[in-house]
């Protein structure tokens, strides 16, 4: 455990209710110190699951912060699997080096595996730091700016002319909203099924980080009398002298079908008085792309966003299915949870799979890093072999296995935690 500069150990421990305040403070400064609206400290604090926090203390002051939200992850086949949401982690910048993190991390670990999730998962501030820890990049985001004022969506699916939309306060409609992500969520990877209080992260709006915007606006399509999407966003006026440049702030949207998806973009790229569309966080294969008339004009970017780590290799990969055959021996590296490490045979094909650990001969060899970068089917083990972090011990294994990995759509997660 660290110590301090007199040799005076540091004390890591579950977090007790009365020292949120202390705790949640050390983790704000850790990130700049600019302080967090009264709405938004109170939902952080409304959300921490306190058995499952931690934090480590010098005497009164806290030098270090970690949390897990107990999730369920939709993984490739449609099973919601239980999964640590590793969050809220800070060390001080007076307790940097001193293994402080490494040593959160060790329990984390510990207690995820005892708790039987055989996943963790994280958003990382800094990539460069959890990969030692076995975290792999899984999912990516898309952003985006569109000049909506030269760009137009040149091909509509059928049926987008039957689908009505219409304002809504957004505050009275999360429910109907929060409905309407519960059905998603078993039908892309990478979605957490949100417990209780979460649906309010979705109308979060404090002034002071709106940065000239409006209030949040939301929009509900409808269809025969049925909400079958939605949309949330604000809008930031802006004058030039050659008139209106304003700007549409898009924070999360969601349609049950093609056509409700593509009137809630139609609507998106048409409000009055504006001229750019700003879209962050959207998954990689987001259709809208392909409704546009020029691409290049909606400067599309790519950003790591969901990191995997398999727990219990086993476990892990028995609880989602293949979309073709698979029947490979895995050499897993994995040094910080030494109980994965070793060779596991995966069978597995649509309808299920069983992973075992076996003495048979290895076919490919990865670490557990590797194997939580293509674990929900958005990273191929072909590519990662390209790169050096996969080795071939059978001709034609990672071609077999990155079939089996890969999904019909790409992983997302639909909002930071």
């Amino acid at each position: 455990m660290a110590t301090d500069e007199t040799g005076s150990a540091a004390t890591l421990r579950v977090l007790r209710r009365d020292d949120w305040d202390k705790w949640y403070d050390t983790l704000i400064r850790s990130f700049g110190g600019v302080p967090e609206s009264t709405e938004e400290r109170e939902l952080w604090d409304s959300l921490t699951e306190f058995d499952r926090s931690l934090g480590v203390w010098e005497g009164d002051g806290c030098v270090g912060t970690a949390g897990a939200f107990s999730f369920r992850l939709t993984v490739p086949g449609g099973a919601s699997v239980p999964a640590a949401g590793v969050t809220m982690v800070s060390v001080a910048a007076t307790h940097r080096r001193r293994g402080v993190l490494t040593s959160m991390m060790r329990r984390q670990l510990d207690d995820v595996r005892s708790w039987g999730e055989p996943l963790a998962v994280l958003t990382a501030s800094e990539p460069a730091i959890y990969g030692r820890f076995g975290y792999g990049a899984a999912t990516f985001q898309l952003n985006a700016e569109v000049d909506t004022g030269r760009v137009r969506l040149s091909s509509l699916p059928a049926g987008t002319d039957d689908v009505r939309v219409r304002y809504a306060v957004p505050a009275d409609v999360i429910d109907v909203c929060e409905a309407m992500y519960a059905r998603l969520v078993p039908s892309r990877p990478g979605m957490p099924a949100r417990q209780p209080g979460w649906e309010r992260l979705g109308v979060l709006d404090p002034e002071s980080e709106r940065e000239g915007a409006s209030p949040l606006q939301c929009v509900l399509a409808e269809r025969d009398g049925e909400t079958v999407g939605y949309a949330r966003f604000s809008v930031k006026p802006n004058w030039e002298t050659a008139g209106p440049e304003g700007t549409v702030i898009l924070k999360d949207s969601l349609a049950l079908d093609p056509a409700a998806d593509a009137a809630l973009w139609r609507f998106l790229f048409g409000i009055d008085l504006t001229s750019k569309l700003v879209i962050r966080g959207r998954p990689v294969d987001d259709a809208w792309q392909y409704m546009v008339s020029d691409i290049r004009r909606c400067q599309p970017r790519l950003r790591d966003s969901l990191y995997v780590r398999p727990v219990e290799v086993g476990a892990a990969l028995e609880a989602r299915t293949y979309q073709a055959p698979v029947d490979v021996v895995f050499e897993v590296e994995d040094a910080f949870c030494p109980w994965n490490a070793g060779r596991w045979r995966l069978s597995g094909d649509a309808k299920g799979a069983s992973c075992e650990r076996t003495a048979d001969a290895a076919d490919v060899a990865l670490s557990v890093r590797e194997l939580g970068a293509a674990y929900l089917g958005g990273v191929s083990l072909t590519a990662l072999r390209a790169a050096g972090r996969v080795r071939e011990l059978r001709r034609g294994a990672v071609a077999e296995a990155s079939v089996g990995f890969g999904a019909d759509v790409a992983p997302w997660l639909p909002h930071g935690f």
